[in-house]
């Protein structure tokens, strides 16, 4: 199937979506994750042809980014009670046709359950056990089960969702116990979910088409909805291919209109992105706080680090880099660095290969005082960060589409930080230390 290659990347940047980096530096501070809403809006564009898009909000939950794909009417995938919490904060109703929030989880803890049950959350099992306590609460209910193919893929170990190694969905062989499972619990099997892996390719994508066909077929019309999941990949370097979303979705089309003949009634098709939605959007905006000679290496010592953004130091994760010169020159020559963080830890580098091996990027000279804006961050940035080292966590601005900035969550404080926190008191008699 045809695909394009990813567009070049400028090294060499003064500002995003047209906002200056300096003044974004200036109002909003370092560091700061920016979303420029309008690729966002592209990407959504991009799956129109589904009947559903449903948003992995894991990838990136801030209430406005909900907020805007809600507006594009696109639905919303929860993993958590707090996701669910962050989706009806969003404005999104707990029930509808379909479904406007669905659980997707391989457990349900105690607050998730109970939540689910009381608002009427449709709910996507991962595991038999969840059947089971699900239709113990609920029955009569209509739930949709998350296969795992026996198969999967992604760009790293740690995103392979699929295979024996993968602690993720109803292991394919186990449907007739399932089928068994719901009867007795009184629950309607009315979709099926699969998803393989994130960052994966359109070969391993299409081989899902038929895993799932050969499930719904074996649970019978009792379906309604499939879902293709999401994993659709990111380009993050330049020699990065782009899916053909209208191959891929033609590939589903063709399954979902196999399966409406033989059932005899419509069947909806879903698509689950959470990365495609939002990784081209985001920018993760840091001040570069000094410049050190190790021997052969030139380091760019930045003030974010991985508790900012934790990709390459859990995936080896690349991500395109490009410098903001304080000064707003346009020439800068070239020179091979290695990007870390300020962080108390010899993992803190941007620029590692799996197995975290240090590495560089070519990119513009640059000095203290100078921005190194790290590109494609808009999924699994701040939702995967942390207060390592008592680092508060970043800010986040929105650009919209009309060039204004929109701060949608202010940095933290030290009072933040600390909040929740007590000191056990001390027995009049004890000596303080």
């Amino acid at each position: 199937m045809t695909t394009a290659v990813a567009p070049e990347f400028s090294d060499l940047r003064h500002e995003i979506a047209g906002v200056p980096i300096s003044e974004i530096a200036r109002r909003f501070g370092t560091p700061t994750f920016v979303y420029e809403s309008s690729l966002i809006q592209e990407r959504i564009n991009d799956l129109r042809a589904f009947d559903t898009i449903r948003y992995a909000q894991k990838a990136n939950s801030n209430l406005a980014v909900l907020d805007l794909v809600r507006r594009q009417g696109v639905l919303v995938d929860a993993v958590s009670a707090g996701e669910i919490g962050r989706a009806r904060a969003a404005g999104y109703v707990p029930v509808g046709d379909p479904p406007p929030i669905v659980y997707t989880a391989d457990i349900f803890d105690h607050e998730s359950l109970d939540l689910v049950v009381e608002q009427g959350i449709h709910v996507n099992c991962g595991s038999p056990d969840m059947i089971a306590q699900y239709g113990q609460r609920a029955p009569g209910r209509e739930i949709t089960l998350r296969i795992n193919p026996g198969f999967g893929h992604g760009h790293s170990q740690k995103t392979n969702t699929g295979g024996e190694q993968s602690k993720h969905g109803i292991w394919h062989d186990q449907i007739g116990d399932c089928l068994a499972l719901a009867a007795q619990n009184g629950l309607k099997i009315a979709g099926l979910h699969m998803h393989i892996g994130s960052g994966t390719d359109l070969e391993h994508l299409s081989q899902v088409c038929g895993a799932l066909e050969r499930v719904a077929l074996a649970i019978g019309s009792t379906i309604t909805t499939i879902s293709a999941g999401g994993g659709l990949p990111t380009p993050y370097r330049t020699t990065d291919l782009k899916v053909d979303i209208a191959a891929y979705f033609l590939l589903w089309d063709a399954t979902r209109r196999r399966l409406q003949e033989a059932f005899g009634h419509p069947v909806r098709l879903e698509i689950e992105p959470g990365r495609y939605l939002v990784a081209e959007s985001g920018y993760l905006v840091a001040e570069i706080r000094a410049v050190k000679q190790m021997g052969a290496n030139t380091f760019y010592l930045l003030d974010a680090g991985f508790n900012n953004l934790a990709r390459p130091i859990l995936y080896g994760a690349y991500h395109p880099m490009s410098i903001a010169p304080a000064d707003g020159s346009t020439n800068r020559e070239r020179r091979s660095v290695v990007v870390g963080g300020p962080l108390c830890e010899s993992g803190d580098i941007f620029t590692q290969s799996d197995g975290g091996v240090v590495g560089s990027q070519l990119l513009p000279s640059a000095k203290v005082g100078d921005y190194l804006i790290i590109e494609r961050a808009g999924a699994y940035g701040f939702t995967m960060g942390s207060n390592y080292n008592s680092k508060p966590m970043a800010a986040e601005v929105m650009v919209n589409s009309d060039g204004s900035t929109h701060l949608v969550r202010r940095r933290q404080t030290f009072e933040d930080l600390i909040r929740g926190e007590s000191i056990p008191s001390v027995d009049a008699g004890s000596a303080a230390l």
